[in-house]
């Protein structure tokens, strides 16, 4: 198992005090709120009976309304401490998601400044959802490998993956057609820079022992809940990985520098035994998987469904495509199936690359019944916003937001075509989701 970072720990450290400082105060509140009603109900009985026996001369209370309506007012108030205790059973984690953040030439000078580079502007707008999540995961296309940056070698500066992580990033899925575009000594490079940086790498591993040490898996604790990780790719931009480190990215078939026909079942299923173990509460699988900016979802991409769903993965979340497609979800089974994010941020020139989501999932663990499903998902439409359509700088925006910034003719809006061009991307990304073509 793979070994948590200090950074990583302490953010959700703190996300889950608070929860549980929550949780108290609530749990004060509606134990004060209890204790008021059944001392007001006594001192009226209370009342009624001295009254009464004012009236009578006699000690002894007659049966009155209020006194007879104490006893069921009790049972109400046990009744809802014990809902309350039932409903504490339940815990519920958000998981969310984002897509490729393809290293180009755009992006890299995205983060150009004065004093070199900073990428905070570029995340600025989406940060409150990346970071509202007890996790959030997305996929690195490209690599950490030092000077010259951009899109020859598919390089980034470090400051990228601060970026990430101050807007909330936890985990980034470095299995995918980038894994080894530098060799094993970028892929090695990438590794040891997300590590500084305090965030997690999910599928690719620098040497076979941290291979075997993290059993090709890795599983993060939160609140209590405990999420498995385990990232798998088609390929590597067709290169193969050199004798005697194959182990070292988790791959979808075993011709994965050919035609993607074989699926690679034993290396998948034995990765999978290791994963279930350890006995998690949920499984997600990151695939980077299909084909670049294509719609269909092919048989092949069924067949793996199929068989890591067989294995006990519950979420599967993909990339690659660079296009948003479609959404599985069996609320009674709670397996939840996105075959493609899109892109969360890059050059967005091609058709349908400019637009994507950032997923929300709603995981629930119930102790009671010992299930941990996915109950409910929701999603972020965010848009790349081009150095053209705003004030020069190039980010990632949300779309309702900027699209409300318009109508109410705020200060920096963007211009009348971007206006329309998120317009059309808001109904694009509701029909993707559903599985309907241009």
């Amino acid at each position: 198992m793979a070994e948590e970072r200090d950074e990583l720990n302490m953010r959700r450290r703190k996300r889950e005090e608070l929860r549980q400082k929550q949780l108290r105060e609530r749990r004060r509140l509606r134990i004060a709120l209890i204790a008021a009603a059944v001392i007001l109900l006594a001192c009226a009985g209370g009342i009624v009976y001295f009254a009464r026996s004012a009236r009578s001369g006699t000690g002894s209370p007659a049966p009155t309304q209020a006194t007879q309506q104490t006893r069921p007012t009790q049972t109400e108030a046990t009744q809802e401490t014990s809902a309350s205790r039932k409903q504490n059973t339940k815990t519920v984690i958000h998981l969310r998601a984002a897509g490729d953040l393809n290293i180009t030439n755009s992006v890299v000078e995205a983060g150009l400044a004065a004093t070199g580079y900073d990428f905070t502007r570029a995340f600025m707008d989406v940060a409150p959802v990346l970071a509202g999540a007890d996790l959030t995961v997305m996929n690195l296309e490209g690599g950490i490998c030092g000077d010259p940056y951009g899109s020859a070698r598919a390089s980034a500066p470090r400051e990228i993956l601060q970026g990430l992580r101050s807007a909330g990033v936890d985990l980034v899925q470095t299995a995918n057609s980038y894994s080894i575009f530098n060799g094993l000594i970028g892929m090695s490079s990438t590794l040891q820079a997300l590590e500084e940086a305090g965030l997690q790498g999910v599928g690719a591993f620098a040497t076979d022992s941290d291979y075997r040490k993290s059993g090709g898996y890795t599983i993060v604790e939160t609140q209590g809940v405990k999420v498995a990780f385990v990232a798998f790719t088609k390929g590597l931009g067709g290169m193969g990985m050199p004798a005697g480190s194959e182990n070292l990215v988790n791959l979808l078939y075993e011709d994965y520098d050919s035609t993607y026909r074989t699926i690679a079942k034993d290396a998948i299923n034995k990765t999978l035994d290791r994963v279930n173990a350890q006995k998690p509460d949920i499984v997600v699988a990151l695939l980077h998987w299909g084909s670049e900016y294509n719609n269909v979802i092919s048989d092949s991409q069924k067949n793996i469904v199929s068989l890591l769903q067989k294995k006990g993965v519950d979420v599967i979340l993909g990339t690659h495509s660079h296009l948003v497609q479609q959404v599985e979800y069996d609320p009674l089974t709670g397996n939840f199936v996105a075959y493609s994010l899109g892109d969360f941020f890059g050059d967005g020139v091609r058709g349908g690359s400019n637009y994507s989501i950032i997923l929300d999932l709603e995981i629930t663990k119930d102790t009671d019944t010992g299930s941990t499903r996915v109950t409910d998902w929701s999603y972020t439409p965010i848009y790349t916003l081009t150095e053209t359509e705003c004030d020069g700088y190039r980010r990632v925006i949300r779309i309702r937001e900027a699209i409300a910034a318009y109508e109410g003719n705020f200060v920096d809006k963007v211009t009348k075509e971007c206006y329309d061009a998120m317009q059309y991307a808001l109904t694009r990304i509701t029909a993707r989701l559903k599985g309907e073509s241009e």
